[in-house]
């Protein structure tokens, strides 16, 4: 019965992180992970006084 409450929970958490990662990509954001993704053009390289590290 604990091995099915364990894999549960696991198989939730991995179900919000893809849930986020599919809504993030839909949004247009290149680099997840970094809070300023949203700055980040088409091309991948930061502009306009992005301090996003991700692309360097």
């Amino acid at each position: 019965m604990q091995d099915l409450l364990v894999i549960g929970v696991v198989a939730v958490i991995v179900g919000l992180a893809a849930a986020y990662v599919i809504r993030a990509k839909k949004r247009g954001q290149k680099c997840i992970g970094c809070p300023d993704s949203s700055c980040c053009p088409s091309g991948g390289k930061c502009e306009g006084g992005c301090n996003c590290n991700c692309h360097k």
